[in-house]
Order: C-alpha cells, then structure tokens, then sequence
C-alpha cells in the first residue's frame, strides 16, 4: 500500500466510491490517448472514480487498472466484476483570489425583502 492510499483508509475509499457511477467506459478498442485523457481529466475533477470495462477477461481488465494507475500515478482501490475504483488525490490547490469587498453605500441584509414578506402578511 502507498503512502498517498495509506493517508486515506481505504475502507474510505470503497464507501465513498459506492454511490458513484461510472466516469469513463473502456471498450474494445482498450486503453487509447483518448481514454487515457479522459481518465486523467476525471481524476483530476474527481480524485476518485469509477471505470466500467468492456471486456469479459479478468487478466486484461487487471492489465487495464495496472497500466491506468502506472501511466497517470493513481492507486487501485477495487476491482470488482467489470468495474474498477481508482484513487489518486488532488495537488494542494492554492487560492489566489483577493478576498470580496463590500460595498459602504449598501445595508447589510435583505431588509427590503422583508419589509415585503411583512406588508402582505397584514393585508389579511
């Protein structure tokens, strides 16, 4: 087990992928660029995802999750039937933007929408 994996248990990892569906769908034609990025792009969104696989072989579909989580520097967390679970964490991500500034010529709150909620109430 990897440093990365062992940071987060994966007892963790199989109970989040659970409820997800599938991201990206291998065929016959394997492992192309086209899926590779496709596989990069989702565990670059997600961190954790789960790939449906075409083929019937259990070998070439342990082939497959070898050779993803080698090529894109991912961990396998499961590999059940025709579906594997694939972890790779996401960077750090460091926030640059400038914190919001508020405006002085505004009231803090939504005092005109209450004022409303309140009219129609005593229109009754």
């Amino acid at each position: 087990m990897s440093e990365e994996l062992a940071l987060v248990p994966r007892p963790d990892l199989k109970a989040r992928a659970h409820a997800l569906k599938p991201v990206v769908w291998i065929g016959s034609a394997g492992l192309s660029e086209n899926v590779m990025h496709e596989l990069d792009q989702g565990l670059r969104s997600h961190e954790l995802i789960k790939v449906k696989v075409a083929s019937d072989e259990r070998h070439t579909r342990t082939a497959f999750l070898n050779e993803i989580c080698e090529r894109l520097g991912a961990r396998p967390v499961q590999h059940i039937g025709k579906i594997l679970v694939i972890y790779r964490p996401q960077p750090e991500q460091i926030v640059t933007a400038e914190p919001k500034t508020v405006r002085k010529d505004r009231k803090p709150g939504g005092s005109d929408i209450k004022r409303r909620r309140l009219a129609r109430s005593n229109r009754s």
